[in-house]
């Protein structure tokens, strides 16, 4: 879901996923100076190189990142951003990686505009090699302390009770975390055998997401020194 944030003398557009008539009209009424994603995943980025060269907006990057953004959206930023700086519009930037490394939540004053950090309900994706599960519950933890008045995710509801989500979300990767370390410890060691013991319910349809979750969460107890992994099997210290 694409997102303009607008203050009294300018606003900027969020994640362009695609072209749409009430984006375009929003667009029109609105008519934004700059473009921004909060990740480089297609829908988030599939609009940002059609509303940029037909607006003439200019297209923002995170900074070291700019010849990823461009293979993802198929133009150059035209000014890069760091965590922690101010966007227009007055839109401040937090890190926020782990769904996506180059994954930030851009602070409004409407709400948090956290991309696929946090949804309502369900769970976000946080997939091997690109996700990275450390990084992505430190990320919920920081949002947790700054403890926002809500959050505004690209996909589903606001979110009203931010603080709430975070810690169901921290609690269901936890969970499913002591159920990887559960499988190695059982003598489980390949990821397809590790991901047939942790999850209690049929997954043939998203099996190959599931094996990247799993991944995600031993490359994260590897890091902890909570098990061996060479990158092929995992072994319980």
């Amino acid at each position: 879901m694409a997102h303009i944030v607008t203050t009294r003398f300018e606003s900027l557009l969020v994640d362009p996923a695609a072209r749409s008539d009430a984006l375009d009209a929003a667009v029109e009424d609105h008519d934004p100076t700059g473009v921004v994603v909060t990740h480089h995943h297609p829908d988030h980025v599939g609009a940002v190189a059609s509303y940029a060269e037909r607006e003439g907006m200019t297209v923002w990057a995170r900074a070291g990142r700019a010849g990823a953004f461009e293979t993802a959206t198929g133009i150059a930023p035209d000014r890069l951003f760091q965590p922690g700086g101010t966007l227009p519009a007055g839109v401040q930037v937090v890190d926020t990686p782990g769904h996506a490394p180059e994954h930030v939540a851009f602070v409004t004053d409407d709400g948090w505009l956290t991309g696929d950090l946090a949804v309502a309900t369900g769970s976000v994706v946080v997939g091997a090699p690109e996700g990275d599960m450390r990084a992505y519950l430190s990320s919920l933890r920081r949002v947790y302390a700054r403890d926002p008045e809500r959050l505004l995710p690209a996909h589903g509801p606001v979110i009203e009770e931010p603080r709430a989500v975070c810690e169901r979300l921290l609690a269901h990767r936890l969970d499913r975390e002591a159920h990887v370390l559960d499988a190695v410890r059982a003598g489980h060691e390949r990821i397809p055998a590790i991901v047939e013991a942790a999850y209690e319910k049929d997954i043939a349809d998203v099996f190959a997401l599931a094996e990247a979750t799993v991944r995600a969460h031993i490359e994260k107890l590897a890091a902890e020194r909570k098990l061996s992994w060479d990158g092929d099997r995992a072994r319980p210290h």
